[in-house]
């Protein structure tokens, strides 16, 4: 009989095992029985037992190190346009002789396009897929804070444009520690560009005046008009400026002046070559621009150009914003057609801003239309002309807060808009303020109260701003305005409330605005959302200029002053005004302090700076 095998007991290991696997199965023998593995078996793991242990750890640290190196790729590849602010796409960044007209329609948000668009389509009888020339040349959105606030103003808005930094609120291209930065016409003008600013506000303003000067705050623009005419360390950059603000060009002992002091800017601009134009009828003689002799200064208003919707009934003494961009672009192309280098342009759509400071839907919605064309003028040189150049547009910041919808009762609204209340006035809520005061300082002094709301009844509301139902509370608000509270605010109300359109503010918002080209191919870094600093740097980088250069030029100037200044002695950057001449934050942004009150009616905060 044979033998049987004797069974190996199930709990006992094979004896062939390594001293490892021996170990490992006495570990689980005394999982099994309760008893302890050998103390010798345990001293045999030693280097085992930290050879895995250190891959574990090096598993650990590496899985770390790859969790680390994705979060800040990812952070890197979300940042806004990061591929394209380096890429100039199609055709490649441009190179050889080259024209740039940069125009700014200052207070202008997308809400602004979208009453104007539909306010076009009502007025002409169009359908919903004929829209502005702008929607058509749409390519992005700029962001637009400035260094002290979250609300940018013009001034800042404009030294972003020009210099490519960020400034302080009231800053013409100054930087935050008070020292001036170069801006993208000066230095264009250094490497032989042709350049012109083109604004129908005055040309003192905030973003003309950062184009061709430096001053610490916007308010000082008797100096702002002595450097544009030359009187700065660069010299003379300009050729060719159209728009308003002639006040601050005379001296103080002439009518029709502003200026603090008795210089008279017109004749230091003749001395430094420019020709004057100074009304319609020099303008006309430039001939479209083929008259043009450069350098050319034209002031073309006392102070602001008025509105669009009350310039059409005064065509014979003001131009509009789109025959100034034709005369400038054509007498710049002349200037430049046996040049090298082509020419920088900056077009201002100015009055935007200031329907959207007053609140003023009707003269906004003329104020965009007239953008519009300029803005369709510019494309058609473009296309026409046989140097290659582009066109940008953007808007310094949003004004007013504008909604296009209202809500008028506490009942729940209905979804309605009524653009026939704005076509229905033939002038701006500034007009009837301003003819209100004429009439209260003549004719009205001898009128009675019944007289006096006849006059606003049927001269102001109903022929000039086409408001036919006026109620008795309206006409003594406006009889009888309460301190402080201006008649062209509510002239405006009574128009916007009837129209169903809706303000926030009288100020500025912080609202992401739009950016247009005449061609994605030429623009291609601006496609998408950028910082307005990006817009800057495009501008210089597309003509190929040195802005750098520009500002150490100005910044080794610190001491520069005017054949005119007497002073021996005077502090570094004088020449660009007191930087504490108000309560100005240069950099960080305010915090809540508890101002959550209505104000009180005499403080609207507008103050006229925009």
């Amino acid at each position: 009989m044979a033998a049987i095998p004797r069974e190996e007991p199930l709990l006992v290991p094979p004896q062939h095992f390594s001293d490892d696997q021996s170990f490992h199965a006495e570990e689980e023998d005394a999982l099994l029985t309760g008893e302890r593995a050998q103390r010798k078996h345990a001293e045999r793991r030693g280097w085992s037992f930290w050879k895995e242990i250190g891959l574990l750890a090096w598993a650990v640290i590496a899985t770390i190190l790859v969790i680390i190196l994705g979060v800040v790729y990812q952070h890197e590849a979300s940042k806004p346009n990061q591929a394209s602010k380096d890429t100039w796409g199609p055709g490649g960044k441009p190179s050889g002789k080259r024209n740039l007209i940069f125009m700014v329609s200052d207070g202008m948000g997308p809400a602004s396009l979208s009453m104007t668009r539909s306010f076009r389509q009502y007025t002409e009888g169009l359908p919903i897929d004929n829209t502005l020339i702008l929607d058509q040349h749409y390519i992005g959105t700029s962001r637009t804070r400035s260094s002290s606030s979250l609300v940018t103003d013009s001034a800042a808005g404009a030294t972003a444009f020009s210099c490519g930094f960020k400034s302080y609120n009231g800053a013409i291209s100054v930087l935050p520690d008070h020292t001036p930065c170069g801006t993208v016409l000066e230095a264009a003008s250094l490497a032989g560009y042709k350049t012109g600013l083109v604004v129908t506000t005055r040309l003192t303003d905030a973003t003309p005046a950062c184009f061709a000067s430096h001053a610490n705050l916007r308010q000082y623009e008797d100096s702002i008009a002595e450097q544009e005419v030359g009187e700065n360390p660069l010299g003379r950059v300009v050729d060719l400026m159209l728009g308003g603000g002639r006040c601050h060009f005379l001296p103080n002992t002439t009518s029709g002046s502003c200026r603090a002091d008795d210089r008279d800017i017109v004749e230091v601009a003749s001395k430094n070559g420019f020709n004057l134009v100074k009304d319609r009828a020099g303008f006309d003689a430039l001939n479209g621009g083929t008259q043009a002799k450069l350098p050319l200064l034209g002031l073309l208003a006392e102070t602001d150009i008025p509105y669009e919707i009350d310039r059409r009934s005064q065509n014979d003494v003001y131009p509009s914003l789109e025959e100034m961009a034709r005369t400038a672009l054509t007498a710049l192309s002349e200037a430049t057609k046996d040049s090298e280098h082509g020419f920088f342009l900056m077009i201002e759509g100015s009055r935007i801003d200031h329907a959207g400071h007053g609140n003023d839907p009707a003269a906004q919605v003329h104020e965009v239309l007239a953008y519009d064309k300029a803005f369709a003028a510019v494309v058609e040189f473009l296309e026409k002309d046989s140097t290659p150049g582009v066109l940008v547009s953007t808007s310094d910041h949003e004004t007013g807060g504008l909604a296009t919808a209202r809500q008028l009762h506490t009942s729940y609204p209905q979804y309605l808009w009524y653009p026939g209340v704005l076509a229905n006035a033939s002038h701006s809520s500034e007009y009837a303020a301003a003819k209100l005061s004429e009439y209260s300082a003549g004719a009205g002094k001898l009128a009675n109260e019944s007289e006096k709301k006849a006059y606003i009844r049927q001269t102001l509301l109903e022929k000039h701003l086409g408001i036919t139902d006026a109620s008795d509370e309206e006409v003594k608000a406006l009889l009888h305005p309460q301190p402080g509270l201006s008649p062209g605010y509510v002239f405006a109300d009574i128009v916007s409330r009837r129209s169903q359109i809706g303000w926030s503010t009288h100020g500025h918002s912080a609202v992401d605005v739009n950016i247009y080209a005449s061609s994605t191919k030429d623009a291609w870094p601006l496609v998408g959302n950028n910082e307005n600093t990006d817009v800057g740097n495009f501008l210089a980088n597309y003509l190929g200029v040195d802005v750098k250069d520009a500002t150490k030029r100005l910044q080794a100037s610190a001491s520069w002053r005017v054949s005119s200044d007497e002073v021996s002695t005077q502090s570094d950057y004088h020449w660009m005004g007191d930087p504490l001449g108000s309560d100005v934050r240069a950099d960080g942004l305010d915090t809540y302090h508890g101002d959550f009150k209505k104000r009180s009616l005499d403080d609207c905060g507008c103050g006229g700076l925009h």
